[in-house]
């Protein structure tokens, strides 16, 4: 990354970088180009992120078949959120059926300039990012934007 970037609402989305993904094979931001995508940074042991986890699990069911996709990007806070079992362990708790990648050497956190959790960014069909919240609430206005970046005209 270009030491001068700076990730906010209008910057190109980077891309994901390598960790273990769960409930998906591998993919990449470039893979879905053309769909909206929404970026969850969360971590199991964060109450605020588990607060805000039935809202995405909802956008999922609601949104996946409109071309929403949901990307869990799961960065541990505690060395015993690394373990992979556990985090599996806890998404099958948790019901979560969309995609989840672990950061747990924070690569991907770092390339967002991640300072907390939990975080959505939103990112249009065309991979710029178009809406960033950081911890809870703010869910109706979230789905509004959901809603009306699904019904934006794709390029491609």
């Amino acid at each position: 990354m270009i030491p001068d970037e700076v990730i906010k609402v209008g910057s190109k989305a980077p891309e994901l970088l390598d960790g273990q993904w769960i409930n998906s094979p591998k993919s990449s931001l470039h893979s879905q180009k053309g769909k909206v995508v929404l970026l969850h940074f969360w971590t199991f042991a964060c109450y605020n992120c588990r607060n805000t986890i039935p809202s995405v699990n909802a956008w999922h069911k609601e949104f996946s078949k409109d071309g929403l996709v949901i990307i869990g990007i799961h960065t541990p806070e505690f060395g015993y959120e690394k373990k992979i079992e556990t985090v599996k362990t806890e998404i099958q708790k948790l019901g979560i059926q969309y995609a989840v990648v672990t950061d747990n050497d924070y690569q991907t956190w770092n390339r967002y300039e991640q300072r907390y959790w939990p975080c959505i960014y939103l990112i249009d069909k065309k991979g710029i990012i178009r809406y960033i919240h950081i911890g809870e609430g703010n869910y109706d206005k979230t789905r509004n934007e959901i809603q009306r970046l699904l019904s934006e005209k794709s390029d491609e």
